[in-house]
């Protein structure tokens, strides 16, 4: 038993020992020196700076920063802006709120449109419940009212704040959604 073991270790320990040998390993690393040395890089060189050319400072003919004019000017132009802004908000704030404007814009699905009495009014399914809605009609959370309503949506002006607390308009659509075909 001692004879195969012995054999055994001795063959594992040459297949070990072949296994460590350069096997091409040299060739490839001529090859690489060889590329090296024919490569060649390419270096664009750096364009001149510009010369800095300082310019005195003269306070002749210049405006002045902090003139009182100047300031109220701006100050009235802020001003004028957010009466236009809330003159956009007033109106709405002051009327009786629709049903449909306690639900958001996405939980709304237009499901179809016909024209009732020669004026399009858009079929509406908010949670499993059917609604018409014509032109002038208000939904949504952001005073949505209804603009126009073609066979496959429902166009509408919202008037919403932006990131500096003003109030803007901006459009938005439902577009008709198609059912699960059978």
């Amino acid at each position: 038993m001692k004879p195969l073991l012995v054999s055994a270790a001795v063959a594992l320990c040459t297949v070990a020992l072949f296994g460590c040998s350069s096997s091409g390993e040299d060739e490839l690393r001529d090859w690489m020196a060889q590329e090296r040395a024919q490569t060649k890089p390419r270096v664009t060189p750096l364009t001149e700076p510009k010369q800095f050319q300082p310019q005195p400072y003269t306070t002749e003919g210049g405006i002045e920063p902090f003139d009182r004019l100047k300031l109220l000017q701006a100050l009235r132009r802020d001003s004028a802006q957010v009466a236009a802004n809330a003159d956009l908000i007033a109106p709405e704030l002051a009327r009786r709120k629709e049903p449909l404007e306690a639900f958001p814009l996405d939980s709304m699905v237009m499901v179809g449109s016909l024209n009732k009495v020669g004026k399009p009014t858009a079929l509406l399914k908010v949670d499993n419940l059917l609604y018409q809605v014509q032109i002038g009609s208000y939904l949504g959370q952001n005073y949505g009212r209804v603009t126009a309503i073609t066979e496959t949506a429902v166009q509408l002006r919202e008037i919403v704040q932006d990131a500096t607390g003003d109030w803007t308009e901006r459009a938005a659509t439902l577009e008709l959604q198609e059912g699960p075909k059978k």
